[in-house]
């Protein structure tokens, strides 16, 4: 029998934390949710649960980041489905809307996350996930490239010169040598995004709304065209 390491031990009791944050937060927001209810949904103790985040906040922000994790994943992949840079564009905003339609992901990352965080702290955190995504994207549509992932989209946005800014710049845009405007439409671009998935968050058909929505994207998007 393999005996685990402590760290080990550690990084399974924080993902079960994780996970049963993202499930209870998700299925009743933030305020009815205690750090009890999601220990007890991981199976740990609320001692546990202390031990590893220290207070709700920060068993909120854990849940709000793997929100953003799967959804800035989902993207990539709908956007590496497609051959041409300006499809793979709209292909990944329509699935950042699609995701929209997620219970889970209104109440976290589109309702609560905003009091609950501050607008600094969901930014800063959008910007290393989806954002950084979306960036990447319109650097390949732009140049014409075709879509790519991973650690070579990472290098591709670096390459063109673009700094997404964080909390390390006070969540402004910096264009490079070769970026330009192009991380302040980025960032039109996700800000768009983002009230329209609130759109359908507060909406009472948000599946009948949606490809409107998704419509008025793409000829967003259009008007980027070269």
């Amino acid at each position: 029998m393999i005996r685990r390491t402590q760290a080990e031990r550690s990084d399974e009791t924080t993902g079960r934390l994780v996970r049963a944050a993202r499930e209870l937060f998700g299925a009743h927001g933030y305020a009815p949710t205690s750090i009890d209810a999601v220990a007890a949904a991981a199976g740990v103790t609320k001692g546990a649960a202390y031990h590893h985040f220290n207070g709700k906040v920060a068993l909120f922000r854990a849940a709000f980041v793997g929100e953003q994790e799967e959804v800035a994943a989902a993207v990539e992949r709908a956007a590496l489905s497609e051959p041409d840079p300006w499809a793979a564009l709209r292909r990944g905003c329509r699935t950042f809307l699609e995701h929209c339609l997620d219970p889970g992901f209104r109440q976290i990352v589109l309702l609560d996350a905003p009091s609950v965080l501050g607008w600094e702290t969901v930014r800063e955190i959008e910007y290393a996930h989806t954002l950084r995504v979306l960036l990447t994207g319109l650097h390949l549509a732009m140049a014409g490239e075709p879509p790519v992932g991973g650690d070579e989209a990472n290098g591709r946005a670096a390459g063109g010169g673009a700094v997404v800014g964080g909390a390390a710049d006070g969540g402004g845009v910096v264009g490079g040598a070769a970026g330009g405007d192009l991380p302040m439409r980025a960032q039109l671009v996700f800000g768009a995004l983002c009230e329209g998935g609130m759109l359908l968050a507060r909406s009472a058909d948000p599946a009948a709304d949606l490809p409107r929505l998704a419509a008025e994207a793409d000829r967003f998007l259009a008007a980027l065209r070269p």
